[in-house]
């Protein structure tokens, strides 16, 4: 046989063993049924996946397939959600991402928003954990939070948590359980502030946004609260999904996000006194991979 016939059978085969082989991976991506929503609780969930709803509706419509709300029960129940592959898409807090994607490295941030500016933080897509008190309480000083007690978020959180523990103890030079004289968690931002304004609670570390979010919703005012301590700043929550997703299906997600379909994501936009959607990496998150 010529050796250009030779050639061109071998070419021939190798295409199809690649072809072969693209076909057996592409099989290995997962097609769900239905698309699973979740995200780590903030204060109201049924409010905030209400608000959800229009972008969940046209997610829906874009995938061609049902779309499901999960409940969280806490910020470690998504993420768990996530590594069994019981949840697809989720709302994370930096620090929870980071702590899903350790267990597994293919959970992929998609997206983000920029926020509008409030008393509590500029405008731009990122946020600050703020250590708060009650205005008319008598604390004027962090210094004299020495052995009081502290409300925080849960401790997967990244403002109501990770950061203090180490930004904040790196500033007074002791842990907070070291620094206050109790130290308890109350499960959501809304829960740590309420805490501090009913008087279970000295102070709080909580989300400059989430702060924003209750005022607005009339939880508190502005007045209610006087922050005595600010974080650097911090890249605001992704939205990821499960890396075995099937391409087609991610970039569809991707697309009803970040396209310029405005009619749907303004009405969510406003609810979150966030400006517009922004994409997103790994490497926007890298800066936290310190925290404990």
């Amino acid at each position: 046989m010529p050796l250009d016939a030779v050639v061109k059978r071998w070419s021939a085969t190798l295409a199809m063993l690649l072809a072969g082989l693209s076909i057996a991976h592409a099989s290995d991506c997962e097609r769900p049924l239905r698309l699973r929503y979740s995200m780590v609780p903030e204060g109201d969930v049924k409010l905030d996946l209400e608000r959800f709803r229009p972008l969940l509706d046209r997610l829906q419509a874009t995938l061609g397939m049902p779309v499901e709300v999960v409940t969280p029960a806490s910020y470690g129940a998504v993420i768990e959600g996530l590594l069994a592959g019981e949840v697809d898409l989720a709302r994370l807090g930096p620090s929870s991402y980071l702590s899903a994607r350790k267990m597994d490295p293919t959970i992929t941030p998609f997206a983000t928003f920029s926020q509008q500016a409030s008393a509590f933080q500029q405008a731009g897509p990122f946020y600050q954990a703020l250590l708060i008190v009650r205005a008319s309480g008598p604390m004027k000083r962090a210094a004299n939070l020495r052995g009081r007690s502290l409300a925080l978020v849960d401790p997967d959180s990244t403002s109501g948590s990770k950061v203090p523990r180490q930004d904040f103890s790196e500033l007074v030079g002791a842990s907070l359980e070291g620094w206050f004289g109790r130290v308890s968690y109350a499960g959501s931002h809304t829960g740590a502030t309420m805490a501090v304004l009913d008087g279970r609670a000295t102070a709080a570390f909580v989300s400059s946004f989430q702060l924003a979010k209750m005022a607005r919703e009339g939880t508190l005012r502005e007045q209610d609260v006087r922050i005595l301590w600010r974080s650097a700043s911090l890249p605001m929550d992704p939205f990821v999904f499960r890396g075995k997703l099937c391409a087609d299906i991610t970039d569809k997600i991707r697309s009803v996000f970040l396209g310029n379909r405005v009619p749907v994501a303004t009405p969510l936009l406003s609810s979150m006194n966030a400006i517009r959607f922004l994409p997103v990496q790994d490497s926007d998150y890298r800066v936290l991979d310190g925290l404990q």
